[in-house]
């Protein structure tokens, strides 16, 4: 096996680059991070073709230039179809007199995004486990409540008075009502083959006579993807939540929402790794969310906004989890995504 052969064999993107940054190699992998085939890689300079790396090109330059190594960790990564990346970069420079270098750069999102699954996933289940033993003893002392009102109100006579149990009735239900959207779905239900494409139509038609006009709506869908395994009334109500989210974030200023659909290989999900994946994307152009929720973002009771519940993206995360996937989600002034992650082929794991 040559050299190049043995090259794009690797997962991580390796590139050759001269003094002005233009690439004279690229392997497969480097192609498939930066979105672009070999041939067009080799043509224009590296910065061309991406729209941010977290390492400014002058850097980069001086670095070939003096023939000196460089390293840069968790360096942020947009590419021109404005995918959102995490790598680690190594320059190495090359005994050449054309002042060549290796730049190799690893992608390491999958591995941040694990770490913080995993922390996400242990502070979840404890949050839920406090929210689910506080609903319970909420809903006990409210049903006791409700009767002793409904009580009341047989024995009086003057409907003046009985509007006053009518009032405690109407809270107690409601704030019942409340305690249950807080609790979700707690367990599996059955799962049925369904297109995902269907789900997501039927979310866009609920919120499409609702929609602010200065707010677009609009869907990349991939066609291939078959036929997944889930709870669509479970699946509708995740994506609807994160939708509404989004269609939030952009009422005062406008925007624009895209639902996009694709298929991934080979990606981990908890602590199982699957063959193939499908994602969910929720993106939109809005203004981000605050950094200091970031790290709390799917817990109940957790909100960004006044008249929020919080309870939309942690009952979706929930969703997720009851389908054996997670969501994930990154934000920028200017871009927020929502993904959700499901296996596609539940017997193709390893």
């Amino acid at each position: 096996m040559d050299s190049q052969n043995l090259l794009n064999h690797l997962v991580t993107a390796v590139l050759v680059i001269d003094k002005d940054l233009k690439p004279c190699y690229a392997n497969a992998a480097a192609e498939q991070l930066l979105g672009i085939s070999q041939h067009k890689l080799l043509e224009l300079s590296l910065p061309e073709h991406y729209q941010l790396m977290g390492v400014e090109s002058q850097i980069l330059i001086d670095a070939v230039d003096s023939s000196q190594g460089l390293t840069v960790n968790t360096a942020p990564l947009i590419t021109l179809d404005g995918q959102h990346h995490t790598i680690d970069l190594t320059l190495i420079p090359l005994e050449d007199e054309r002042h060549l270098s290796l730049l190799e750069l690893r992608q390491v999102d999958q591995q941040r995004r694990i770490h913080q699954q995993l922390n996400q996933d242990a502070q979840q289940q404890a949050a839920q486990f406090l929210v689910r033993n506080l609903a319970h003893e909420i809903k006990n002392p409210l049903g006791g409540l409700r009767g002793a009102a409904q009580l009341l109100s047989r024995e009086l006579k003057s409907p003046d008075l009985k509007e006053f149990t009518s009032l405690i009735i109407e809270q107690a239900d409601r704030m019942r009502s409340l305690v249950d959207r807080l609790l979700g779905p707690q367990r599996p239900t059955e799962h049925t083959q369904h297109n995902i494409h269907e789900v997501i139509q039927k979310v866009m038609a609920l919120v499409e006579f609702t929609l602010p006009n200065n707010v677009t709506l609009s869907r990349d869908y991939d066609p291939s993807i078959p036929d997944i395994a889930m709870d669509a009334d479970q699946m509708q109500q995740a994506v609807l939540n994160i939708v509404q989210n989004a269609i939030q974030a952009l009422e005062s200023n406008g925007g624009d929402i895209v639902i996009k659909t694709r298929t991934q290989h080979q990606i981990t999900i908890g602590n199982k790794r699957h063959k193939l994946v499908l994602t969910l994307s929720i993106i939109d152009n809005g203004p981000g969310i605050p950094p200091e929720l970031m790290d709390t973002l799917f817990y109940p009771m957790v909100t960004g906004r006044e008249d929020g519940s919080g309870l939309g993206l942690s009952i979706a995360h929930n969703i997720a989890r009851l389908h054996d996937g997670r969501v994930d989600c990154t934000s920028a002034p200017g871009h927020t995504e929502f993904t959700i992650t499901l296996p596609l082929q539940a017997g193709n794991t390893c």
